[in-house]
């Protein structure tokens, strides 16, 4: 049973805020610095624009007109809806005449001014956000902004009060509306539903339709969270996933935006992909293993049916292909072999999609090979 001081549900906010802020970095919000109509914390958005791009922000006359403050919040509003905040967050904004950096990604190991950059933004959580317009009571239990951006929001259960995690996904099922503008597809990169024993999370609300899958840890060979000597099951996520690092390394590396095709019907959808938390553990115990040890190692994987295959295996491919060692690349291609024809078709496009390399390319010599013939991943 997971260990409460407070048992009210607001004790168990109170408790990943306090985490947060004293042992993550982050600061705290309030409803006094979110913009409802644009879905931001104006606040922390505008200090830190002006902080790490000061003259970009000058040539744009934001902080000297209403007028103008209100075009640049139309066109990031636009941004947001056409690309996704993943990618604003990766690439920017062009708001003519200023091209605007919206967050400093992971900075290289002797680049000092790539760590200084990273130091400015300004990671944050509002907790009880009154999001709607439409309704002053409406409120999300916590929500996480990267510069004034929200990322990530969260329902949180506590089963002192008789409640758990299927009750916050209900919540976000019935209660919470995709039409309010933070709940847009898109606008965060996830929804969280949490209790002291089990997390699920969902990248796409759609009502009744919302799909939620697991991001447990897993125990016994099976489902849930191991028993946490130390107190709340659960507490990985805020202790480990919403670090600055962490949550970084998710936005530049694994979620992603990427476009499916009917095959028959050639019409496209849009699917939003985070990372399961048994996807990240494989990935990063894969990368560290080589780092340590060099390449040419063997391993086994055993990744159950529908549990994202896949998707492992991208993120796994071109991050293997930024693995330096003293400033030189460890590998020059990445050779990924399979017998399955799903796997096949996913393939074709998943490394594509998650790699963000300059001008297009794959890897660092233009080599990116893809043999479709026997499920298994070669690292040489």
């Amino acid at each position: 049973m997971p260990k409460f001081t407070d048992t009210r549900e607001s004790g168990f906010e109170t408790l990943i805020v306090k985490w947060l802020v004293e042992h993550n970095g982050y600061e705290e919000g309030n409803n006094a610095d979110y913009n409802k109509d644009y879905a931001i914390d104006e606040t922390r958005l505008f200090r830190f624009l002006n902080d790490s791009q000061y003259d970009q922000m000058e040539k744009l006359g934001v902080f000297h007109s209403d007028q103008k403050k209100r075009q640049f919040l139309n066109r990031l509003q636009g941004e947001i809806a056409k690309r996704g905040i993943i990618d604003v967050l990766r690439n920017g904004i062009n708001v003519y005449p200023a091209s605007l950096i919206m967050f400093y990604l992971t900075p290289s190991e002797n680049n000092e001014k790539a760590k200084e950059n990273f130091e400015k933004n300004i990671f944050s959580v509002t907790r009880q956000l009154r999001y709607s317009n439409d309704s002053s009571k409406l409120a999300l239990d916590l929500c996480v902004f990267i510069n004034g951006l929200p990322v990530i929001t969260f329902e949180l259960k506590n089963q002192f009060t008789k409640q758990n995690v299927n009750n916050a996904v209900e919540q976000y099922k019935s209660d919470r509306d995709p039409r309010d503008l933070i709940f847009s597809f898109k606008r965060c990169m996830v929804h969280f539903a949490v209790d002291g024993a089990r997390i699920k999370f969902c990248t796409k609300l759609a009502g009744k339709d919302s799909w939620f899958l697991p991001f447990d840890r897993g125990y016994l060979d099976g489902a849930g969270n191991p028993p946490n000597p130390e107190g709340i099951m659960t507490d990985y996520l805020w202790k480990d996933i919403l670090t600055k690092e962490k949550l970084t390394l998710i936005i530049e590396n694994y979620a992603q935006v990427v476009v499916e095709v009917d095959e028959d019907t050639k019409r496209k959808k849009e699917i939003q992909i985070f990372p399961r938390y048994h996807q990240l553990d494989v990935v990063t115990k894969l990368l560290n293993d080589v780092k340590k040890n060099g390449v040419g190692k063997k391993y086994l994987i055993q990744h159950s049916a529908g549990s994202g295959k896949s998707n492992s295996i991208a993120w796994l491919a071109h991050q293997l292909m930024e693995l330096e060692q003293n400033g030189k690349p460890m590998l020059d291609s990445v050779l990924v072999v399979t017998d399955r024809r799903i796997l096949d078709k996913q393939n074709k496009y998943n490394p594509r999609s998650f790699v963000q390399l300059s001008g297009g390319t794959l890897d660092r010599s233009g080599l990116f090979h893809f043999f479709l013939h026997k499920l298994q991943t070669l690292v040489a």
